[in-house]
């Protein structure tokens, strides 16, 4: 019994640092569009982003239920132990620093759930461990997102350039108003990543409360929601400068007009998602949402050479974190952990 105490609080120990890197991971995708256009100063970027990812974790939940979280939590078939849920997070912690380190916006949902596939392989002994329906679920939501960022991005910044133009309204005062908008819409962008992303954590923490018994059935505690939020908000401050760079600037040159559509639309595309409990990339909507907008405009606007890297980030990242997962859960379950 004190075995499993200490594997419980270990555990929820390596949840936390997940939600952590996944703040600062996914800063990028909130804060880097207003950077690059100077409607916000880096750091007040980064402060406002952090207070609304806690913001949305809290609310979302509070009001309308842990829809993401249940959905994460059917990507297994078996009945996961303490070991299966930390070799999960080691997997998709594992992936978040490695690209993180290249500078690739990849996706924290993808690494977490490729963590839990490649834990419940292993667990399993066999591809018994993972729930393919759900699976096949998530990584649809996951695949159509990017595509429906970049189509209602590009729709709007057209929109929004047409009018601008119609009016015939002069470039300096429309810029200035365009930038403080754009407070707005980092605010909510922050607010729909906290809403989705901080619920992988909450599912994971829940996960392992209910394998160690000190939760009969699969219900989110308010502690765990108020941890997992103050989580990501933190990892959000400390920043995730390299993607910002990527995001920002590598991409496309952004001006206000593009930045503040990429915003919006992707903040509603993330936003639908999470109302009806689909776990979508924060990461992935905001790449090609900006890249829509790009397109919008010109299609050698965009570098589609470095979109072409993060493809390969994307795709490779599910077996990746699953992998590592799987490795991870061996050592751990050769070192005599149970779980």
């Amino acid at each position: 019994m004190h075995e499993t105490a200490i594997l419980l609080w270990v555990t929820i120990a390596v949840a936390v640092v997940f939600d952590f890197t996944n703040g600062f991971h996914d800063t990028a995708n909130a804060i880097a569009t207003s950077i690059s256009t100077r409607a916000l100063t880096p750091h007040v970027a980064v402060a406002l982003s952090a207070v609304f990812n806690l913001v949305g974790a809290v609310v979302t939940v509070a009001f309308f239920q842990a829809k993401v979280s249940n959905t994460i939590t059917s990507t297994l078939a078996i009945k996961p132990g303490l070991v299966v849920v930390m070799s999960a997070l080691v997997g998709a912690i594992a992936w978040n620093l490695v690209t993180w380190y290249r500078g690739l916006p990849s996706s924290s949902t993808h690494a977490l759930i490729g963590g839990l596939c490649g834990a419940g392989i292993a667990s399993a002994h066999g591809l018994g461990g993972v729930k393919w329906s759900a699976l096949g679920k998530q990584v649809a939501s996951l695949v159509i997102s990017p595509p429906l960022g970049f189509v209602a991005a590009g729709i709007f910044a057209v929109v929004l350039i047409l009018v601008i133009h119609r009016l015939r309204l002069r470039p300096a005062p429309v810029n200035r108003t365009l930038r403080s908008l754009q407070v707005l819409t980092s605010a909510f962008l922050s607010y729909s990543h906290g809403a989705n992303d901080a619920q992988k954590t909450m599912a994971a923490i829940t996960l392992a409360l209910v394998a160690s018994g000190d939760l009969p059935k699969f219900q989110v505690p308010l502690w765990v929601v108020v941890l997992s939020a103050a989580a990501i908000g933190f990892g959000t401050y400390a920043g995730g400068w390299r993607i910002i760079r990527t995001l920002g600037w590598s991409i496309l040159k952004l001006e206000p007009a593009t930045a503040l559509s990429a915003q919006f639309m992707g903040a509603m595309v993330i936003q639908g998602a999470t109302l009806v409990g689909l776990p979508v990339s924060t990461t992935h909507v905001i790449t090609g949402s900006v890249m829509g907008v790009g397109a919008s405009r010109k299609l050698s606007a965009v570098r589609w050479g470095l979109g072409a890297n993060i493809d390969l980030a994307w795709i490779v990242t599910i077996p990746a974190a699953g992998l590592i997962a799987w490795v991870t859960f061996a050592i751990l379950n050769t070192a005599g952990l149970r779980g």
